[in-house]
């Protein structure tokens, strides 16, 4: 295939059919993949309230570099990679509204790169009904406009991979090169972990080709630098951070998390423990359709012979998503979203093979179970869509209200926050948080009273529940979902 040029598109019944040449052809194969990406941006403002609070993780990733609170603990899984990206606008706003816009803006432009990455492989409708698919899930849709790496790792696996196709087939294509060293270095920015995961297939594919390999390698090698440089700061080293994140992941091994999995479909952002009844089928039923689509699209790509532009994205998901599915105890939808990105590019080209079937007497069958399917889809996408943000919504107002309170009880910048929750009701009131032990243990309990000499200090507790030995006598004042128990000193 010359650099640049489009023949590699496949038509009905198998056959290579070349693209309207010229800048016409160029500028009709972006229109349909900027319409997606307009329209997930207008979508996401839409169905997810730009006014929605941070949410827990969020407030971590805000935190390293925003102004409303100290920087909260890190933990060993977590990347600077999200941090990085919001540092633009939280490093001198507190404005969520503004932040949320900004993120909707970049993850529609990042579709739309992510989608033109795959040019050249299959038609841009094609292409278009890909990025339809993926931005049209409700984790999708929730998570892009959030300070989030997931949705990242995923639009870093579709440029990654389509770069890498290209790549593979054309030697001469320097802007495919540079496409596969970008999409690697943004997912291990993003989660270094998913990045190896997820690159894993391009790695055993590329060793024949050492020039590939070799930029996916610094790729991969750029992007998760600065993880590696704070494992031996911060961590004691590499393999010490990395048995560090699976401590706090529950434990890396065998374990069945597929009906996890299901069960978070519901909306649940985060199924841990996930003992839950499995939700209704309507809900899931896309789960099972999916992987029967993706695999009627490699059907369809062996018989025309394009096998390897459909393959490799499936293996590419399979390897994504198997950590998930197996290797932790728990579940979170947005865990998934790279898979959920790779597939949907062989089940868009699958969906294309049962409307223009060859056999005409099929089409009209095709088509309708195809817009049927489509429209059911959709409807129980927005329902579960608008059930979690509205959920999520409120969770972060109470928040918001637990902070004015603690200020109202004295607690106000600078302060400490210890306890349920402290990490995020911390950012939200301008504190510092601090925690004992379990997984965020950044400090102990004779800093905490030292502390507690020269500032505000408070330890959270559900309602009802009893504090620390070290706060037991403290003063206690039920809030909203919390008790709250405050040290004597400066607050008081």
């Amino acid at each position: 295939m010359a650099r640049g040029s489009n023949t590699m598109l496949v038509g009905r019944g198998g056959r290579d059919e070349a693209t309207v040449p010229g800048a016409f052809g160029r500028a009709q194969g972006r229109g349909p993949l900027a319409v997606v990406a307009g329209a997930f941006t207008l979508a996401q403002l839409a169905l997810v309230h730009p006014s929605m609070g941070l949410g827990w993780d969020e407030t971590v990733y805000v935190s390293q570099v925003g102004t409303q609170a100290p920087a909260a603990f890190f933990s060993a899984p977590r990347a600077r990679g999200v941090s990085v990206l919001v540092a633009p606008i939280a490093s001198w706003s507190t404005s969520t509204t503004l932040l949320r816009v900004y993120l909707a803006l970049l993850a529609g432009a990042g579709l739309y790169l992510a989608l033109r990455a795959w040019r050249g492989l299959f038609p841009a409708g094609v292409l278009a009904t890909a990025g339809a698919l993926f931005a049209t899930l409700w984790v999708t849709l929730f998570y892009a406009p959030q300070a989030m790496p997931n949705y990242w790792v995923a639009i870093g696996a579709l440029v990654c991979v389509g770069c890498f196709l290209r790549a593979r087939s054309d030697r001469q294509d320097r802007r495919a090169l540079w496409g596969v060293a970008a999409g690697a270095a943004l997912m291990a920015l993003m989660r270094p972990t998913d990045a190896a995961w997820g690159a894993l297939p391009l790695l055993v594919l590329a060793i024949r080709q050492w020039r590939l390999a070799l930029v996916l390698v610094a790729g991969l090698a750029s992007g998760a630098v600065a993880w590696v440089i704070e494992a031996f700061v911060s961590h004691g080293g590499l393999f010490e951070r990395l048995s560090e994140a699976s401590r706090i992941q529950g434990g890396l091994g065998w374990h069945n998390a597929v009906d996890d999995q299901l069960r978070s479909l519901v909306g649940r952002t985060l199924c841990r423990p996930c003992t839950m009844e499995m939700p209704n089928p309507a809900v899931t039923l896309w789960w099972f359709v999916l992987p029967l689509l993706a695999a009627l699209g490699l059907a369809v790509a062996v018989r025309a012979g394009r096998t390897a532009r459909t393959l490799v994205p499936l293996l590419c998901a399979t390897t994504a998503a198997v950590p998930y599915l197996f290797l932790i105890e728990y579940a979170a939808p947005r865990f998934l979203l790279p898979a959920y990105a790779l597939l949907a590019v062989p089940v868009a080209d699958a969906l294309r093979h049962l409307v223009t079937a060859p056999d005409g007497r099929w089409r009209p069958v095709g088509a309708t179970l195809v817009a049927v399917g489509l429209a059911g889809h959709l409807a129980v996408q927005y329902v579960v869509l608008d059930s979690v943000v509205e959920r999520t919504t409120a969770d972060r107002r109470d928040w918001t209200r637990n902070a004015a309170e603690l200020h109202r009880l004295g607690v106000r910048p600078p302060c400490l926050l210890t306890g349920h929750e402290a990490i995020p009701v911390a950012y939200y009131t301008g504190c510092s948080s601090g925690a004992i032990r379990g997984h965020n243990a950044n400090t102990t309990k004779a800093d905490i009273l030292r502390t507690a000499r020269t500032i505000p200090v408070a330890t959270l507790t559900p309602p009802g529940g009893t504090p620390p030995e070290f706060a037991s006598t403290w003063r206690t004042h039920r809030l909203d979902g919390l008790d709250v128990h405050i040290a004597p000193g400066p607050a008081a």
